[in-house]
């Protein structure tokens, strides 16, 4: 069992800030994540979109973001406990104990959860057992590595449309497939699609695949019964993904089905237990990443409280004293 004054638990963008936060006011800090990486979704899922509401940035992307808050974080040292689970949370002596996968056990001053929807699995494409690993892919963490190929993308939110616009300067084709005629996706982001040499195929579904070790081509069955066949070196399946709090939805939390209840100082039903970003509910909640970095500010500063009644709530300012 180790000693530590906050536990974060989810290294996504709220995650992060967190751990800068909670440096600043002088807390010793661990990290904990399921992945392997930092960055929680926006590392997994769009690392290379050019993420356009972050306070102070006009465009940056998704892996750049993460970057900059690892590196905001650095100065003070947080301990990254990454592809590793936080499973169990009980109390010993009035303090939170997390209970990791593994065995190890953290016992903290305040917890707080920044999980954003929890893990998170990719909608499978019905069609591609068997060929994972052989030009089936759910996210796309390294764009440089479909260069120069034919690539098929599913899908019609914004991770299909994002990925097109990405991969189209570098790719020798990109044909994106939609089993609908409308989309989810943002309408600036589709209609700069429709602006770029990317074909896209509404109505229809890709029912085979191609190819032996590597896939080299797919059926589309469009509506009404039209097939064709169609060129693809590479498939990017973006069907969106299924959400699960996972051992979280069993610690006691009051929960509004996938996210956790929080009152104004981010505080969840258990005793120094907070929550901050898309994981947490309360009236009049927007999920936006530029509201997570708030909600993170405000749930370190009384977790600071609640692990010292005779800390300030306010911090000061960052810039005072430098």
């Amino acid at each position: 069992m180790r000693e530590v004054d906050v536990a974060v638990i989810g290294a996504g963008p709220a995650g992060l800030f967190a751990a800068y936060y909670a440096g600043f006011r002088g807390l010793s800090v661990a990290v904990v994540d399921a992945l392997p990486e930092p960055g929680g979704q926006v590392a997994a899922m769009y690392p290379e979109k050019l993420i356009l509401d972050v306070a102070g940035f006009p465009a940056i992307k998704g892996r750049e973001l993460v970057a900059n808050l690892v590196a905001q974080a650095a100065p003070f040292h947080p301990e990254y406990l990454l592809g590793t689970r936080a499973e169990k949370l009980a109390h010993l002596d009035g303090r939170p104990l997390l209970g990791l996968a593994g065995g190890e056990q953290l016992h903290c001053g305040a917890v707080v959860v920044t999980g954003g929807l929890g893990s998170f699995t990719p909608r499978p494409l019905p069609v591609a057992d068997g060929f994972l690993g052989t030009g089936i892919v759910y996210f796309v963490p390294q764009p440089t590595e479909l260069a120069g190929r034919d690539v098929l993308i599913v899908g019609g939110g914004d991770s299909a449309f994002d990925w097109a616009v990405t991969l189209q300067p570098i790719a020798r084709s990109v044909t994106l497939v939609h089993r609908r005629d409308r989309f989810r996706a943002h309408a600036s982001t589709v209609a700069r699609v429709r602006s770029l040499p990317v074909r896209l195929v509404v109505n229809a579904e890709v029912t085979r695949l191609y190819g032996d070790d590597q896939i080299t081509g797919a059926e589309l069955t469009v509506r009404g019964g039209a097939v064709e066949k169609v060129p693809a070196s590479a498939v990017v399946a973006a069907l969106g993904f299924t959400a699960d709090l996972g051992p979280l939805a069993e610690w006691g939390l009051t929960l509004d089905r996938r996210h956790i209840v929080v009152d104004s100082r981010m505080a969840t039903n258990l005793p120094r237990v907070f929550a901050a970003g898309d994981i947490t509910e309360y009236p009049g909640k927007v999920r936006l990443i530029a509201t997570g970095f708030g909600e993170a500010a405000t749930a370190v500063n009384n977790a600071a409280v609640a692990i010292d009644p005779a800390a300030h709530l306010f911090p000061g300012h960052s810039s005072d004293g430098s």
